[in-house]
């Protein structure tokens, strides 16, 4: 039995050796579940029915939080706590995202831009900050370019403007494919048509094989306070593209945060709110 035990003891303790390893940048570790919410449920909006939650309901300084492409508002359970002190916080799932329905209208940054727009109608919310994750930092671009009187702040991390920014590689990045299949679990588990993911996932796609496609001077006239972020090894965004949409965009600040990739609001959440509440609370 003694023999048994020590056995036991040092293939655990190779075992933790080998995860601590790892560098953080090459996991992908679920988020926190998101604290209970004030007021949550689906609404109209556009042609679809949009699935948010509220935090702090009536607090000050309005913040929405977008997720990325095939994720949904569970991926900041991070965040939510780091912001609910002083703000409102609102999240959202993007059309067909989550538990948010879809039509058969093609997919652009455009439209899905328009849904957060009659959301905030709905929710009487005249103007509000903006943080977003990979496509939901392109839906703030674009709100920041189309309705920039509807927003405080821009925090976009893991953003692109067009599809020459995006890497080759991605799509056969070990890390990012990690991401993905949590994503299509989650997507399984909690959508409103869950044998759908096919169909779902080629719009998608369509979209993201034309889109974005912003120009110098769409960027340039950008008047909204900004911060663009991303992780030192994200899989998905040429570093060289991230600095370059920080130059296009006036006074705009430019942040790589160590250690972390495309996932770093889960990879290391605190160095990630730190980035995020330092700017959104910032003069």
């Amino acid at each position: 039995m003694k023999r048994i035990l020590v056995v036991l003891s040092l293939l655990l303790a190779a075992a933790t050796a080998r995860a601590e390893d790892v560098p953080v940048w090459r996991t992908v570790p679920t988020p926190a579940a998101l604290p209970a919410a004030d007021e949550s449920g689906l609404t109209p909006v556009n042609d679809i029915r949009m699935w948010y939650a509220i935090f702090n309901k009536g607090g000050p300084d309005p913040v929405i939080l977008l997720h990325g492409g095939l994720g949904n508002s569970a991926n900041w359970g991070n965040q939510v706590p780091a912001l609910i002190g002083r703000h409102e916080v609102i999240v959202a799932d993007s059309r067909g995202h989550g538990r948010s329905t879809r039509s058969d209208q093609p997919y652009s940054y455009g439209l899905m831009a328009s849904d957060v727009l009659a959301l905030m109608d709905f929710l009487k919310i005249d103007r509000a900050a903006i943080v977003g994750w990979s496509d939901g930092g392109i839906i703030g671009l674009d709100i920041a370019i189309h309705h920039p009187e509807r927003l405080t702040r821009l925090y976009a991390y893991g953003a692109n403007y067009n599809i020459a920014g995006v890497k080759e590689t991605v799509m056969t990045d070990p890390v990012f494919g990690a991401a993905m299949e949590a994503q299509i679990a989650a997507y399984k588990a909690i959508s409103p048509t869950p044998d759908d993911f096919d169909a779902f996932m080629n719009a998608i796609v369509q979209m993201w094989m034309t889109q974005p496609d912003y120009t110098a001077e769409q960027l340039g006239g950008i008047t909204t306070p900004t911060m663009i972020a991303d992780g030192e090894y994200d899989e998905a965004i040429k570093r060289e593209h991230t600095e370059e949409l920080a130059r296009l965009i006036p006074l705009a600040k430019l942040e790589i945060l160590p250690g972390v990739s495309h996932m770093g609001m889960w990879q290391d959440p605190d160095l990630f709110n730190r980035s995020m509440t330092a700017f959104i609370d910032g003069p």
